[in-house]
């Protein structure tokens, strides 16, 4: 006893408070969020996409939902910085300024003019002075690749398109559906035949990546022939090329050969008639590319409480 104090009073009141202690500790285990996939109303589902959504469409459904069903956009940090999201529009605005420089002017197509355009892009659209030598180095490491290969390019075609008119416009009638997209550029050869060109920052998707994943430039194809771009008309795509401008450059063709524009037209329509069909849902993370992969919504389809091997869900919305 200790000031009159019992042994056992003492031991309950000492475990009174390794009570307190346990509760405060204790977690009760929620259940975790099923994988989604919703099916709103037809109503309610898009019926404009660009071509460059279509790969989203096919690898995260979900996130076509969240962006034209729920209307949800990412917010910009408060704080921009020089990421991807800066560079990526930056880079097919440097090469357009020069290519049409080099059209207008021949003597233009040289190392020392797409420095002085690079330079002034830079300064014009990027306002950290870090970035921008950091992305002028680049530029400067593939110049004399890249104006190698626009000398053959323009030996044989002439460009007539650039992103900023050469917007296509492709409707699915019978599903009212409306197919939009903005190309890099279009060039036509001295045949009378379109070229189609894309830039990369990055690699370019492989022959098989574009196959079964991304067909943004087999879509721009399939568009070109039916005449959805007003710089350009109806004309045969003899060729259709990603430029890859990263560190190691590179040209990826389009296998335009195994997925003719027509046939895929076709897939097209017959995945978008799919989507537009009530026991369709847009399942989150149905096929990314890598488990690594980070998608604008997957905070709001509670991803990591699931991942890939769990079954989605579907569920119909009012």
């Amino acid at each position: 006893q200790t000031g009159g104090e019992s042994w056992k009073a003492m031991q309950n009141r000492g475990n009174w408070w390794l009570d307190q202690a346990r509760a405060l500790e204790a977690v009760t285990q929620p259940n975790p969020a099923p994988r989604p996939s919703p099916r709103p109303p037809i109503e309610a589902r898009p019926r404009r996409l660009s071509v460059t959504e279509i790969q989203r469409l096919v690898r995260d459904p979900y996130a076509i939902y969240a962006k034209h069903t729920l209307r949800l956009r990412p917010i910009d940090p408060l704080v921009q910085s020089p990421d991807a999201r800066i560079r990526g529009p930056v880079v097919p605005t440097i090469m357009e300024r020069f290519v049409k420089d080099a059209t207008d002017d021949p003597t233009l197509l040289s190392k020392a003019h797409m420095l002085t355009v690079t330079r002034d892009v830079l300064e014009r659209d990027v306002p950290w002075p870090t970035a921008r030598a950091m992305w002028l180095s680049p530029i400067a490491r593939i110049a004399d690749w890249f104006i190698a290969r626009e000398m053959a390019r323009q030996g044989y075609s002439k460009p007539v398109a650039f992103e900023g008119n050469a917007q296509g416009r492709y409707i699915f009638k019978d599903i009212a559906f409306e197919l939009v997209c903005y190309a890099d550029r279009i060039d036509v050869s001295d045949a009378g035949d379109a070229l189609i060109y894309d830039y990369k920052t990055g690699a370019p998707p492989n022959g098989k990546v574009q196959k079964h994943f991304d067909k943004q430039l087999l879509i721009e194809a399939a568009m070109v022939e039916e005449g959805a771009f007003k710089e350009v008309g109806a004309a045969h795509v003899a060729n259709a090329v990603y430029i890859g401008l990263g560190s190691n450059p590179s040209e990826v063709q389009a296998p335009l050969d195994e997925e003719p524009p027509h046939e895929v037209l076709k897939k097209l329509h017959e995945l978008l008639v799919q989507y537009l069909t009530q026991s369709q849902g847009f399942t989150a993370r149905r096929s990314v590319q890598s488990e690594r992969f980070g998608g604008d919504y997957d905070q709001l389809a509670r991803y990591g409480e699931w991942d890939g091997t769990a079954l989605p869900e579907p569920e119909d919305l009012a």
